[in-house]
């Protein structure tokens, strides 16, 4: 299994969108996709081995802060770090873009990216009731790339 981590483009939507569908229940659509990459600031990265995409975070910048717009990991390829390998690449590559803060929202009913997020540095800073179609809160989360006294508390 290929353990590399790579910057993508919108003309691997519809890859990546079918990993989205094999972890959403409600996925992206290739335009979807496609349509954000296309975008100033967008930036997506996978681990794939052929055309099998095997794991993918989406982030979008503007100045120095980002959003994580998601993050996926086939069902059959979880537990290996994947999701720790792009999350990990991503926030490295925004950094030397200088950004110093990245943002996210994940169900509360989801412990394992709970989890992930948290041991990857990320804190819970704000709650969204209801936010999810299942009635779920959306837990808003933020991690400071960069903690030099001058941009980080």
């Amino acid at each position: 299994m290929s353990q590399a981590v790579e910057a993508v483009s919108a003309s691997c939507a519809g890859y990546l969108a079918d990993l989205h569908a094999r972890c959403f229940a409600t996925p992206w659509s290739a335009a979807d996709i496609a349509s954000l990459l296309n975008l100033p600031g967008c930036l997506a990265l996978a681990c794939r081995e052929g055309r099998d995409y095997q794991a993918m975070a989406m982030f979008r910048s503007a100045a120095d802060e980002a959003e994580l717009l998601t993050l996926a990991t086939d069902p059959a390829c979880r537990r290996q770090g994947l999701a720790e390998k792009v999350l990990a690449f991503g926030e490295a590559r925004l950094l030397n873009q200088g950004v110093v803060r990245v943002f996210l929202e994940v169900s509360e009913h989801n412990p394992g990216a709970r989890v992930l997020y948290q041991r990857a540095g990320y804190d819970e800073i704000a709650r969204r009731r209801a936010y999810y179609r299942d009635g779920a809160d959306a837990l808003v989360l933020e991690k400071w790339l960069q903690k030099d006294g001058q941009t980080a508390p």
